[in-house]
């Protein structure tokens, strides 16, 4: 079988040197084969909702006997079982506690998918890499400053053996993420990004989730470990990492940022959503508390330390981020975001509130509002420069600010995104390489999180 794999990894190389294609296409007919690897997170099953030309449909699932493989059984059983375009996925699973061996030993596919409990995640990120499997996992990679010295030298054993390690950044498909990223390098209607202060960020990103909440029409079920942040990892080192790596793909693109020199930690702090007996065996289907939680437990109560916000300078410029946990969103409504980006002419401001029916809507404010008509203005001439790359794209005047309408067709949705970061990953497999910025911007990102995680613990 490892002739296979490498076969298969080579035929990635030659999609593009033409070298021995013919060869290769004869004896592997797809060039890339997952191995899916503990899968206790939903957001496993997510990159299966979809097929991908690239990868065979057989996949092979190693992971421990328990309901969080059985669960993730049952998810893509349900894309293949669908009315509307069925995938046609078929899974090989090997269960047992020597399940990290067995798949290094037998290698049956060339691209490690890996969702779930977050306390060894690096670990068999690391094994992966130094077996020279290439890996897409999901966020966060590291949950500590032990992972993050851990995930420097996986970042270092992937480059030794030629492969490709990459996290699950979903947001950067979000089209309102995509479209104040081009509005704010438009000087004629943002201007410049301004350094903004610890009480006024320059940049602002908060986030609101919730522990029930319907996914893919099911209501969710959380494995009892997500409520452990020594397995799941405090809130402050995992939603925040969609929230800094947003920061730094909108204001820098395709920069390198260094954590060694273009980052300042200011403040960081972290506090406990609590759940009662009967909301935790909603969302798990457990009656009572593992042994592993009795030490966040006070009078029956559980508390989740989920909930952080961490505020750094990122080459001089505040910036701010921080999410918050609920038990369950009012009806109707779901997880929220606002971003507010602070711009010398403008803000441009993602909100997602009662206002919006809880749809994400960008908005364009004008700093200046004395001379709002020179503004809007300089807003028509500059506007096209985006709305020829995403045709359909409105203006829609609220008194001192603007609407961005956005045409339906943008809007695909939290779980279509996993398949739109997968297709990316895919062609940097094919073109042999991640961008030269994404590394060292990984690693500044988990630099950012777990290092906030030191000072609300100390703040604490």
């Amino acid at each position: 079988m490892n002739k296979t794999k490498i076969i298969g990894f080579l035929s990635i190389m030659t999609i593009i040197s033409c070298t021995n294609k013919r060869f290769v296409e004869e004896i592997h007919e797809f060039p890339l084969q997952i191995m899916t690897l503990d899968p206790g997170h939903f957001h496993a099953a997510l990159v299966q909702k979809s097929m991908y030309d690239q990868l065979s449909p057989v996949v092979y699932v190693y992971a421990p006997d328990g309901p969080d493989v059985q669960d993730h059984m049952k998810r893509i059983a349900r894309f293949n079982n669908r009315e509307d375009n069925p995938t046609n996925w078929e899974t090989k699973v090997y269960t047992g506690d020597d399940f990290l061996q067995k798949m290094i030993e037998e290698q049956a596919g060339n691209l490690m998918i890996t969702s779930g409990n977050n306390e060894k995640k690096i670990e068999y990120i690391k094994a992966a890499v130094d077996a020279g499997i290439n890996v897409l996992a999901d966020k966060p990679m590291a949950i500590d400053k032990e992972d993050f010295v851990l995930l420097i030298k996986a970042f270092e054993s992937a480059e030794k053996n030629n492969v490709l390690l990459y996290d699950i950044m979903t947001e950067r498909y979000e089209i309102n993420s995509i479209l104040q990223k081009e509005f704010s390098h438009l000087p004629g209607i943002f201007g410049e990004l301004i350094e903004g202060t610890i009480d006024e960020p320059a940049i602002t990103k908060e986030s609101v989730h919730h522990f029930f909440k319907y996914v893919s029409g099911n209501k969710i079920k959380r494995p009892a470990w997500f409520f452990d942040v020594r397995q799941e990892g405090d809130g402050i080192v995992d939603v925040t990492t969609h929230l800094v790596d947003l920061i730094q793909w909108e204001c820098f693109p395709d920069q390198i940022i260094d954590y060694t020199r273009d980052i300042e930690m200011l403040d960081a702090k972290r506090w406990a959503t609590e759940l009662t007996p009967a909301q935790f065996n909603t969302v798990t289907r457990l009656e009572g508390y593992p042994d592993y939680l009795q030490k966040d437990i006070e009078d029956s109560i559980l508390n989740v330390f989920c909930n952080g916000e961490i505020n750094y300078k990122i080459r001089g410029i505040h910036a701010k981020v921080s999410v918050r946990w609920n038990y369950r969103a009012p009806e109707g409504t779901g997880d929220t975001h606002l971003s507010i980006m602070r711009g010398s002419k403008a803000k441009l401001v993602i909100r997602q509130g009662a206002e919006q029916d809880y749809k994400a809507t960008l908005y364009i404010e004008p700093v200046v509002i004395d001379n709002i008509d020179a503004f809007e203005k300089a807003l028509k001439a500059n506007f096209s420069k985006v709305a020829d790359k995403y045709p359909g794209l409105e203006l829609k005047k609220d008194t001192d600010k603007w609407e961005v309408v956005v045409p339906e067709k943008y809007k695909t949705g939290h779980e279509a995104h996993f398949a739109q970061v997968t297709e990316k990953y895919l062609q940097f497999l094919v073109d042999g390489k991640l961008p030269r910025w994404e590394v060292p911007n990984i690693i500044t990102k988990y630099y950012i999180t777990t290092q906030a995680l030191e000072l609300a613990r100390g703040n604490n």
